[in-house]
């Protein structure tokens, strides 16, 4: 019998995924993972460990497998917690969720699991996995899309390897949302009726600023508002030359108007609509760039504004993740691909091209509020081919 290490959360999703492999036959081991102790910062009805320990333990009781909790803290500090940090005082947007999946539950949990004898881990992400042999007699894995579009999570898959997905399954990743409540109801699952957790993986709904303030310092700063007109003189949509259209537009004070102040430069992203405290203005404002060195935010009216499009984005080579190993591009190829950067975002069609420096991702459209730092994934029809951190 084929031994399973379940990541229950608390939630709906991984107690029917924990339902699903024991109606299957697999002997179940469930752990709940506690990665955060700083309740300081959350905003405490919104993920309230304590009450998800204890929903994971009643699931464990109701299906009658062993549980325990598993204190994965120290990790999940240097590894995820410290790297958000410093990507935000460099003025990058980074993805905690991403390096969670590949730094602890698909590393940390994963190996956790296999000194337990596992042969697997399984998890509630709305996605599936497929193998197929290679010529060369090899085990390719597969990772495709959920069956509810409106719920596919493979996006926050996008940086796991091959290693990884041979140990790992997605027990609910062929159902849609509505199939999962309907099978936690019909097996009276205390998680039936629970709403979906929200925020950064594992902490929850945080308070961003105070999250932050934790290691960044306030330092106040000036916003200057750009015009559509001067936005449009300097942007780089339309060039035709790659390095260029994968370079965002620079400003200088000198190009705008102050219409505001902030906190730091570093607290904000690109296409960010909250938080900017500007007002008196006509239309809604959106943050175009940040000038990290200076301290300036950069700002725009209107979700339409030209400073808020990029045509091209460019990764550094060594940033570049393939969980398709035996796809990845030769300097010098290209590949035309389905691209998204951010999740839920639709898939955009795109050609990408690798040189010996960067990956290059020129789109068909172009797109908006592109960050540095943030993740590029691409796909094959509704499989995840590879991915990367943005570089500009």
């Amino acid at each position: 019998m084929k031994r399973v290490v379940v990541g229950l959360s608390g939630g709906v999703d991984s107690s029917v995924a924990a339902w699903l492999l024991k109606e299957e036959g697999y002997e179940v081991i469930g752990i709940f993972m506690r990665n955060w102790h700083d309740e300081s910062v959350t905003i405490s009805d919104e993920c309230p460990w304590i009450e998800d320990s204890n929903d994971a333990l009643a699931i464990a009781e109701t299906l009658g497998i062993p549980f325990q909790v598993l204190d994965l803290s120290k990790d999940y500090k240097e590894r995820i917690v410290d790297y958000m940090f410093s990507e935000y005082e460099k003025g990058r947007t980074p993805n905690p969720d991403i390096l969670c999946n590949r730094e602890i539950k698909f590393d940390s949990f994963l190996n956790a699991a296999l000194d337990l004898k596992a042969d697997y881990i399984a998890t509630g992400h709305y996605c599936q996995k497929s193998s197929f042999v290679a010529d060369n007699g090899e085990t390719i894995y597969q990772l495709k899309a959920g069956a509810d579009g409106n719920k596919d999570q493979s996006y926050f898959l996008c940086n796991v390897s091959q290693a990884q997905l041979k140990h790992a399954l997605f027990p609910i990743g062929h159902l849609t949302k509505p199939e999962v409540r309907a099978i936690a109801k019909r097996e009276g699952l205390v998680t039936a009726e629970k709403k979906d957790s929200q925020g950064l993986c594992f902490v929850g709904k945080v308070k961003l600023p105070i999250f932050l303030q934790q290691q960044l310092k306030i330092k106040a700063g000036d916003t200057i508002e750009i015009d559509a007109a001067v936005a449009a003189q300097k942007s780089t949509v339309g060039s035709e030359n790659l390095e260029t259209a994968a370079t965002p537009s620079r400003y200088t004070r000198e190009d705008g108007i102050k219409v505001g102040e902030h906190q730091g430069a570093h607290f904000y992203t690109i296409g960010q609509r909250k938080g900017l405290h500007i007002g008196g203005r006509p239309r809604p404002s959106f943050v175009l760039s940040t000038d990290i060195e200076n301290n300036i935010v950069y700002s725009g009216q209107g979700d339409e504004h030209p400073g808020l499009y990029r045509k091209a984005l460019k990764i550094a080579r060594n940033e570049v993740h393939w969980i398709r190993e035996d796809l990845q591009l030769a300097v010098g190829n290209q590949h035309r691909y389905l691209v998204r950067i951010r999740y839920r975002q639709a898939l955009e069609e795109a050609t990408l091209l690798l040189t010996e420096e960067f990956l290059y991702i020129n789109f068909v459209r172009p797109q908006r509020g592109v960050a540095a730092g943030q993740f590029a994934a691409w796909y094959d029809g509704n499989e995840l081919i590879g991915s990367g951190a943005i570089f500009s």
